[in-house]
């Protein structure tokens, strides 16, 4: 595991923190029970062999 050999700095750790952003996952469209759902697409094979069930 790579261990910095000095004290990083508070304004750079803060601007390297400031670069991560989130992204909302693909939804894809999943039919459930004759019922289309939107469902992460990573999901999508979980909601069809019914592991997962969609609220609502």
């Amino acid at each position: 595991m790579a261990v910095p050999k000095r004290k990083m700095s508070r304004s750079n750790t803060r601007h390297r923190r400031a670069q991560w952003k989130a992204t909302t996952p693909q939804l894809a469209p999943v039919t459930v029970d004759g019922s289309v759902y939107q469902v992460p697409q990573r999901l999508v094979k979980a909601y069809e062999r019914g592991l997962l069930h969609p609220e609502g």
